[in-house]
């Protein structure tokens, strides 16, 4: 399926991608707790949206 070249790869490519973005969070930390705060809230709204469709869904069915 994958040759060991394209695992190497992608496995280099994960670590290296989540490093930068580990690094590019930790720097604008402080930018995102000023414009970004309570932002938690629309993440379990639209967590809540979602198991609502799939409760009606299984309950219409």
């Amino acid at each position: 399926m994958f040759s060991k070249g394209q695992i190497i790869f992608g496995v280099l490519f994960f670590i290296v991608f989540a490093i930068i973005i580990g690094y590019t969070y930790r720097k604008d930390l402080k930018l995102h707790k000023r414009f970004y705060n309570g932002s938690i809230w629309i993440l379990f709204a639209f967590i809540a949206f979602i198991l609502s469709i799939v409760a009606i869904k299984f309950f219409l069915k």
